[in-house]
């Protein structure tokens, strides 16, 4: 039993992780597209944008797949209930996912000017959703589902209340900085200095949210009960004040990877400061705690557990060392230039 119960914390840090890591791969492809119809001024900046995303954006997109997977297989129960209550949602996001998926691999393929407004179109819309609906979607988890023994009694209207857009808001802001220190440091010229500036005006954007969040947060949810009760906690979101800090601090520097990194920093540290506050819970229930899905309610078998965790051991090393390459590989500035004819 207490085997069962170390496994169980086990991969509820896993499964957060999993998500955090998602967060800061594909927040700034998310970013990226967001900003690449407004930012990039002429079709070689677009193809910059295009091309600085091109090469990892679905291999980013395996943490997805990693962090759904592990929900159904460590909380199979909670997997089941979650894509059945926020089913809407859900499709929506993997539709709007798709399209940016088509958008970016299919842009270069026509050269035709209206090909490429529309895949421009699909490109910012498939990573505008995705933010937005994956806010509303741990928003709404943050404070609680309305459910109970007879099962959910909501619907995509009222996830749509005020702390979930708020929270979907806070990812985008989020996102949209991210984006664009990406894009300060893959590419060069006067992009670059076009990100570069944005960066600043969204990290200020970012500063006015999470301030506003962090308060709606105490109205809204519970997540603070379990920083109240281990204040050593507290350090988490405060590494994450601070990592902000950093961000505006190496930007006015000119440090553009420096700043990249701390905003990675903040993305993994916001998404575990959510995590510290739902623990043990992975769906709150808004009606009564009774029918919260905790990871003690709803995990797989101790067998199950214990094999999943000797399979991570083993494979996510190597799935680490693999994207550490992949980022190598493709480490170089990729300069605007109207002349070239790339893939993307």
């Amino acid at each position: 039993m207490e085997l069962l119960r170390d496994l169980q914390i086990t991969w509820f840090f896993l499964w957060g992780l999993l998500w955090a890591v998602y967060f800061m791969l594909d927040g700034f492809v998310l970013g990226s597209g967001m900003l690449s119809s407004f930012l990039a001024k002429t079709e070689g900046e677009k193809r910059a944008v295009v091309e600085a995303v091109g090469p990892v954006w679905n291999g980013n997109e395996v943490w997805l797949l990693t962090a759904g997977g592990a929900t159904f297989a460590a909380f199979p129960t909670t997997y089941a209930l979650m894509f059945s209550y926020l089913y809407t949602p859900l499709l929506l996001l993997l539709l709007s996912l798709i399209i940016r998926g088509v958008s970016l691999e299919f842009r270069g393929k026509i050269d035709s000017p209206a090909w490429k407004r529309v895949c421009d179109a699909g490109i910012f819309l498939g990573s505008l959703l995705p933010a937005l609906l994956l806010g509303v979607a741990f928003g709404n988890i943050f404070a609680g589902l309305p459910m109970d023994a007879a099962g959910y009694h909501g619907s995509l209207i009222t996830l749509l209340n005020p702390y979930g857009l708020l929270t979907g808001v806070l990812f985008i802001a989020l996102f949209v900085l991210h984006g664009a220190l990406y894009i300060a440091v893959k590419t060069g010229g006067s992009l670059e200095d076009s990100a570069r500036n944005l960066a600043g005006k969204a990290w200020t954007v970012l500063l006015v949210v999470a301030v506003i969040f962090l308060g709606s947060t105490a109205v809204a949810t519970k997540l603070y009960q379990n920083y109240l009760a281990a204040p050593v906690f507290f350090i988490v979101p405060a590494l994450a004040v601070l990592s902000l800090v950093l961000v505006r601090v190496f930007l006015a520097q000119g440090r553009m990877f420096g700043s990249f990194a701390a905003s990675c920093s903040v993305i993994v540290l916001v998404a575990f400061t959510g995590i510290i506050g739902l623990f043990p819970n992975l769906i709150p229930s808004s009606m009564d705690p009774l029918y919260s899905l905790t990871i003690y309610n709803s995990s797989s078998s101790t067998l199950t557990l214990a094999i999943m965790t000797a399979v991570a051991v083993i494979f996510v090393p190597i799935v680490l060392l693999y994207k550490i390459w992949v980022y190598r590989v493709f480490s170089q500035k990729i300069m605007p230039d109207e002349s070239r004819g790339r893939v993307y």
